[in-house]
């Protein structure tokens, strides 16, 4: 599906105008802490509400006044390329492949022949504003600086690329610092000229990749780096959870591209909503989609498109993703589904607190519920532990209770 333009008008009623007019998107990355999520989908394709994460990513550099549009994909990359189609909002595209996910320098560096003198350069998988982008290249435009990188204040910096600042110039850049001196971090939003491509290839390469924050730390003895500190919207999507924060600030700011029905609540004009149901803000409904009698939806709730809520549901803090269904008497909060996942009647998902184990790590006290890959099926009277992830294309049995880790393709009976 190709996006269509105009979709989400642009922030503050007008484009801003750039001397810069190429953006390279980053958005070749797999996003393994996501799963199950990302087993079919690049991360820069998964919801932030109802609307891939990529799409808001593309709306903030076309408000900005960007012109041309070059993105970077690999894995999965054909879900990129269909979506977004040869152009967005009548900016055009360019896709290079990036045959290896071996860094975001050597991400860069495959878009070099893309490039022909500035370039704003993003990643595809973080919500941002059209504001940090022209504030980013309107500081290199007239700073004639080597580089300008966005710098967010954060509370857990040490989570990111912290940095340091001294007046305008960035001095330090530490990926996840072990103390917690620092406060601001890497946003991920840089404006360069060609002269990246030759540093980045200069970079050594640690343990195969090339990183490119790893490049701009080696430019920081010259301080002609320049760090624009922003505000406003900002967003990573690092964990499953983190899917949760991000529809609530979208629908918070009301980034939603459907009709707004009102304060706090938009709903698609071909959605079926049942007089008997109650929408609590903020919550989206998509396209398509149904809510049935003495239902209960919100708040902070993004109902995918084609997606249906039974009779006398309950869903709070919930992203449903395209094509999910939810029986009649279901209760889910704290919880992301993916595209055409199934609960049955009477399931009970119940929220967090929960400790979650993603890989080898477990995350203490995580406001989850549950994540369910796609396609996951789950009969009548399943209840959900807080923190359970469920791989894709797992079948759950009636009156089962689940718990911890679901591989993909697995099969669980009461």
């Amino acid at each position: 599906m190709t996006a269509k333009p105009g979709t989400l008008k642009p922030c503050d009623g007008y484009v801003r105008s750039m001397h810069i007019r190429t953006a390279v998107v980053l958005a070749a990355g797999e996003g393994t802490r996501l799963q199950p999520l990302t087993s079919y989908r690049p991360k820069p394709m998964l919801p932030a509400a109802n609307r891939p994460i990529l799409e808001h990513v593309l709306d903030a550099l076309v408000d900005a006044g960007v012109e041309r549009l070059v993105l970077v994909v690999g894995y999965r990359r054909r879900r990129v390329q269909e979506h977004v189609g040869p152009s967005y909002r009548d900016v055009p595209v360019r896709y290079i492949r990036q045959e290896k996910q071996l860094g975001s320098g050597h991400a860069l560096l495959q878009a070099e022949s893309a490039v022909e003198n500035r370039t704003i350069v993003v990643n595809g998988d973080r919500l941002i504003e059209a504001d940090a982008v022209s504030a980013v290249a309107e500081t290199f435009e007239r700073d004639t600086a080597d580089a300008a990188v966005a710098v967010v204040e954060r509370d857990d910096a040490g989570e990111y690329g912290a940095v340091r600042l001294e007046d305008r110039d960035i001095v330090e850049l530490v990926e996840k610092p072990r103390t917690g001196n620092y406060r601001l971090i890497n946003a991920g939003i840089y404006a360069f000229d060609r002269s990246i491509f030759e540093r980045i290839e200069n970079t050594p390469r640690e343990a195969g990749e090339l990183a490119l924050p790893e490049t701009i730390s080696r430019m920081l003895e010259a301080k002609r780096v320049r760090g624009v500190r922003t505000d406003g919207l900002w967003v990573d999507a690092t964990y499953p959870w983190d899917l949760l924060e991000m529809a609530t600030e979208v629908l918070v700011r009301g980034r939603i591209a459907e009709r707004k029905r009102q304060t706090g609540l938009w709903v698609h004009g071909d959605a079926l909503v049942s007089d008997d149901a109650a929408l609590r803000p903020p919550a989206v409904v998509s396209a398509d989609s149904e809510i049935g009698p003495g239902s209960v939806v919100g708040p902070n709730v993004a109902l995918g498109q084609n997606g249906t809520v039974g009779a006398n549901a309950t869903i709070e803090r919930a992203v449903l993703g395209t094509g999910s269904r939810v029986g009649h008497g279901a209760t889910v909060v704290d919880a992301v589904l993916g595209q055409h996942a199934t609960l049955g009647v009477d399931t009970t998902i119940p929220g967090g607190p929960a400790d979650v184990r993603v890989g080898h790590e477990v995350f203490e006290g995580q406001r989850l519920g549950a994540v369910l890959g796609d396609r996951v099926e789950a009969g009548g009277a399943v209840s959900f532990a807080p923190g359970t992830l469920v791989g894709t294309d797992a079948s759950i049995g009636p009156n089962a209770h689940v718990s911890g880790h679901v591989p993909d393709d697995a099969e669980v009976v009461r």
